[in-house]
């Protein structure tokens, strides 16, 4: 299971990518699984346009 969300992003739209919870992505030979800690269902059907759960990720500084 990869921890890195991959590039090009699945679902580029998703809330999951920019969620604090944070999500694992899952790879197979065909597909990428956006795997939720916090939600029952633990797959949710993508793209998250909406979700109870979803906390934004705390901003990084940015390099000046």
């Amino acid at each position: 299971m990869d921890e890195a969300p991959p590039s090009p992003l699945p679902f580029p739209t998703s809330l999951c990518h920019r969620c604090a919870a944070p999500p694992k992505y899952v790879r197979t030979k065909t597909s990428t699984f956006i795997l939720c800690p916090l939600l029952p269902q633990k797959y949710p059907p993508q793209p998250v346009l909406r979700c109870p759960l979803f906390r934004p990720r705390p901003q990084e500084p940015e390099e000046t």
